[in-house]
């Protein structure tokens, strides 16, 4: 009798346990967005309607699949290539409205004004850390909200100080060097050579970033490089399953490989700070690079209030400034060389301006200070190529915007490449290179005040923008030194989105040696 009675009550707590959690499901992926949906647009937001589990995101593939499948003019607008399904959204429901990542609401969202609120509102509009994609990428400051963020950038603001990156141009230079080697290599008998340059500037900033961040370890830094590249990849083939509650812990076969890729790469990643903390509390290693400055800040942080990182937050960040420096810069380069390959006139002030500053000899710190052209190129270049041509945000309590009063779990999205090419805030000419407009700085290059942000925008703008600003003009100065460029006629203007905007079919030049 008691038996029955134990087995009775295991039955119906079992039932109870499976209700709660078939509940649980059937709310994420069901209930809960078709309220928001309704809160949504109740308030005059159009959009499209939430669909079960994928919402928007096979629309979204497709489109960008269509974008994709054949290049474009050098004169045709890139907006519809690198952003194709949010230009869809916008041309068939207009700014401000609602598209769907996954169970996800996500406000596409367009006003100038709105979009400086939610940039500087950070307490009430957070970084998304909730994507299982990203998270898996890269975590760290970027992801991080409130106290935790403030914590960390406050750590790690002494590595991004502009006297300890004036300490790094040398390391910066040499990475320069050894790719322009071999270019001089493959220059033929007549002072020129056709290659595409794309694959020589990532490995420029895959090489730039290894040795700033890890200093001796950087052979260790490309083969993080490698792994950080096939999970991108990897996690890209797994992208449509990924918003299915508790996917990421079935042992397929892309989950298998997303694990050992992850375990590898915190593995190097330990290694590599275990072996640095212990060089430096025995003198015996540079406090220079990225991971020493790094380490020491959170050294004196825990013995001063014993509230610094762990090892594993350590981690976290070297994954991100490892990822994120080298991918924007990488960007930032191909496509100023792609640009100057267009405009020549650019390229020959350019290049004199160099020759002025820096004669032969090597790039310092001072001499790039005063490379103004070069930086009027730069920062035109990030206007039509922002690396990253969208950002997010997200509501994690009810928060008032504008005339909205947007629900938690709302995602905000501000196409900065939409905002970096509307001829309302840059002029007619928004979508032709014109460096000139930044003659007079970036605060009086646009009609309006705080409408450049290819780095981001308010408090959480990003924390390395100075840094790899410096590496752009450094490569860029010994570049100019040794080279002059022009488009190949087999070059192929497709711009494409995999999370940075990359050249989708390389960036062939023919460089002629000055």
């Amino acid at each position: 009798m008691e038996i029955a009675a134990a087995s009775a009550v295991l039955c119906v707590s079992l039932v109870s346990v499976l209700a709660m959690l078939a509940y649980r499901f059937v709310d994420r992926l069901w209930l809960k967005p078709k309220r928001l949906e309704n809160r949504l647009m109740r308030q005059g937001l159009s959009g499209s309607s939430y669909r079960l589990l994928y919402g928007d995101s096979r629309d979204e593939n497709k489109a960008c699949r269509e974008a994709n499948s054949k290049p474009i003019n050098l004169s045709d607008d890139i907006v519809p290539r690198l952003l194709p399904f949010i230009n869809l959204r916008i041309q068939k429901f207009g700014g401000n409205c609602i598209t769907w990542s996954g169970p996800t609401p996500r406000l596409i969202l367009l006003e100038q004004d709105l979009v400086k609120d939610v940039f500087t509102r950070i307490s009430e509009f957070h970084n998304p850390n909730e994507d299982p994609i990203i998270k898996m990428l890269v975590s760290g400051l970027a992801s991080y909200n409130d106290d935790k963020w403030a914590k960390h950038r406050t750590l790690l603001n002494p590595a991004f100080h502009l006297q300890k990156l004036k300490n790094m141009v040398p390391a910066i230079h040499i990475c320069a060097s050894e790719m322009i080697g071999k270019w001089k290599a493959l220059v033929s008998g007549d002072g020129s050579c056709e290659l595409d340059v794309w694959p020589d500037v990532q490995d420029l900033a895959r090489d730039i970033i290894s040795r700033t961040a890890f200093g001796s370890s950087f052979e260790e830094g490309r083969r993080i490089f490698e792994l950080q590249k096939e999970l991108i990849s990897v996690l890209f083939q797994a992208a449509a399953l990924m918003y299915i509650p508790g996917y990421r812990f079935l042992p397929t076969k892309l989950n298998r490989r997303i694990k050992v890729i992850d375990k590898e790469i915190r593995a190097t990643l330990h290694a590599i700070i275990v072996r640095k903390k212990k060089a430096m509390n025995a003198d015996t290693a540079s406090e220079d690079d990225l991971l020493g400055i790094l380490i020491e800040s959170n050294q004196r942080e825990m013995k001063e209030h014993k509230n610094g990182m762990t090892i594993e937050d350590v981690i976290e960040e070297c994954k991100l400034f490892y990822f994120a420096g080298q991918e924007t810069t990488a960007a930032l380069l191909v496509w100023t060389m792609i640009l100057l390959s267009q405009h020549k006139e650019w390229q020959a002030r350019a290049r004199e301006e160099v020759q002025q500053v820096f004669g032969d000899k090597s790039p310092t710190m001072d001499g790039v200070n005063h490379l103004k052209i070069l930086n009027m190129i730069l920062h035109e270049v990030l206007r039509l190529y922002p690396p990253i041509p969208f950002l997010t945000r997200t509501t994690y309590k009810e928060a008032k915007l504008g005339p909205f009063t947007l629900p938690a779990g709302v995602e905000v999205c501000i196409p900065i490449l939409m905002q970096h090419h509307d001829p309302k805030i840059w002029g007619a000419d928004a979508r032709e290179f014109n460096p000139e407009r930044f003659a007079e700085g970036v605060s009086k290059a646009s009609k309006g005040h705080g409408a450049f942000y290819p780095f981001g925008w308010g408090p959480r703008i990003c924390i390395g923008q100075n840094f790899s600003l410096l590496e752009a003009k450094v490569a860029m100065a010994v570049i100019l030194q040794q080279f002059s460029f022009k488009l190949s006629p087999s070059y192929t203007h497709a711009p494409c989105s995999i999370i940075t905007a990359q050249p989708q079919h390389g960036a062939h030049l023919v460089l002629r040696k000055n």
